[in-house]
């Protein structure tokens, strides 16, 4: 029984080895066929290279014709290369083609640019004054006699340059159908026509020319003598130059003449309101003796009587007859002294009064006339300039009598010449300084002169304007009151 069971137990033993080196086996066994797997995959990637590289150098098979595939490729390539400049080589030529037409549209809109700036130019010119660009006088004759015998001789070289056919030339002899005779009378009756409308062109502009636009007719012409001439290159004819030049003077000359014209009509106007002033004046002088001598005819006739009443009066009555005759006797003395200043002003002519005046509302701050006057009423000339012509009356800042007015005002005109309002007309006697540049000046000529009074030379600084301050006030009231 112990033996069967000993048995056992060495079997089931041997069992248990078997099994443990059986699985052993098995993990070697395993190992091997893994290993076995992964030479496979190797083998079948070398096979799979190989038969790669196999199929690659195929083609070295056959070294010749692997040279012409290559030669064929080069060949196509080359092709190609040679369509591709051919294209690249139209795309320069269709570029600078481009590029040229690019650079004659600008060149075109730069000349159309220039032209209508010279029309923008003109055109301000014609608006605004300051754009006129100031004219400098090219003759500036004296006379107007001088002006006339120069537009004669201006038109008279005219006239021999069209009677000599030297005005406007032909460059090229035209024949018509053969025909030189009609050739000539075709290139004649060109020639007219482009001196007609030249002429023409001219003639507009002289009848129009004026101060505000001188440098646009000059301009006018000179245009109408390059389009003409334009017009003309198709055979070859052209207005001289020499011709141009003269009818450019004309123009000038005219323009000239019509101002030196105008000027010595001012100067006429300015004489006349001169001799109307006089005028005035002397028939003044000549009412204020007449009023003089039958005041004091009246008072002597008055205290001739005074006095005889005296004589008779009673003691009672003298005391009151005395007042009487003073106040007659005073009354006379002032109407002798009025006869002596009347007389005095009529003997001297160059006496009267030189004024300064000033009006804020029409013309601003620091803006005054200097004038003169020979009024007996100076004040009178004053009002008048405040007229109508001005929406605010003047003010006084100073009245200065002198026996020589027109000399003290002559003065004060030219120290502060650099500053007229009007640097263009002299006659014009309003200036843009401080009232106390003015008080200077005259006080330091009245220092100087004998026909001044520096005891009467006073100056009012600021100026009233009453009417122009309280239209201001009465704007800004009318403003402040809500809508």
């Amino acid at each position: 029984m112990n033996t069967i069971y000993i048995t056992l137990i060495l079997v089931a033993f041997l069992l248990i080895i078997i099994v443990f080196a059986l699985n052993k086996q098995k993990k070697v066994l395993l190992n091997k066929l893994q290993d076995l797997e992964k030479q496979h995959i190797d083998t079948q990637n070398a096979f799979e290279s190989a038969n790669q590289n196999l199929q690659k150098y195929e083609k070295l098979t056959s070294t010749e014709t692997y040279l012409n595939d290559l030669k064929n490729d080069v060949t196509q390539t080359q092709q190609q290369i040679t369509t591709l400049n051919t294209e690249i080589e139209d795309k320069k030529l269709q570029a600078q083609a481009e590029k040229s037409r690019i650079e004659k549209e600008i060149q075109e809109l730069e000349w159309l640019k220039a032209e209508l700036n010279k029309q923008v130019r003109l055109l301000e010119e014609k608006s605004y004054l300051e754009d006129f660009g100031f004219y400098e006088t090219k003759y500036n004759f004296e006379e107007l006699s001088q002006y006339e015998s120069a537009l004669a001789t201006i038109r008279e070289k005219q006239k021999k340059l069209i009677l000599s056919n030297t005005a406007a030339t032909c460059s090229q002899e035209w024949t018509v159908k053969g025909s030189r005779a009609a050739g000539k009378k075709m290139e004649t009756e060109k020639l007219q026509l482009m001196l007609r409308a030249f002429n023409g062109e001219c003639d507009a502009a002289t009848s129009k020319v004026k101060y505000n636009n001188v440098t646009t007719m000059e301009n006018r012409v000179k245009a109408s003598f390059k389009k003409i001439n334009k017009l003309g290159q198709a055979v070859s004819c052209s207005i001289d130059e020499q011709y141009l030049d003269l009818k450019v003077q004309e123009l000038l000359l005219i323009f000239e003449y019509q101002e030196k014209k105008q000027a010595e009509r001012e100067e006429q106007r300015l004489i006349k309101e001169q001799m109307r002033e006089e005028e005035r004046t002397r028939k003044e002088i000549e009412a204020e003796l007449k009023k003089t001598e039958d005041e004091e005819a009246k008072y002597n006739r008055a205290l001739t009587i005074a006095r005889q009443e005296m004589a008779e009066a009673s003691d009672n009555q003298k005391a009151k007859l005395e007042a009487k005759i003073q106040q007659l006797e005073n009354a006379l003395t002032e109407a002798e002294l009025r006869k002596e200043r009347a007389l005095s002003r009529a003997q001297i002519t160059k006496s009267g009064h030189v004024y300064i005046i000033s009006n804020v509302g029409s013309f601003g701050e620091d803006v005054y006339k200097i004038g003169m006057t020979r009024r007996l009423e100076p004040k009178d000339r004053v009002n008048e300039l405040g007229d109508a012509s001005v929406p605010f009356p003047f003010d006084i800042h100073a009245m200065i009598y002198c026996e020589n007015a027109p000399e003290l005002e002559n003065q004060l005109h030219k120290r502060f010449n650099f500053h007229r309002v009007n640097q263009v007309n002299g006659r014009k006697e309003f200036f843009r300084v401080s009232i106390e540049s003015i008080a200077k000046a005259v006080e330091e000529m009245g220092a100087s002169s004998p026909t001044v009074n520096p005891a009467q030379i006073q100056f009012t600084l600021l100026a009233e304007a009453a009417e122009y301050r309280k239209s201001l006030a009465k704007i800004r009231s009318l403003e402040e009151v809500p809508a």
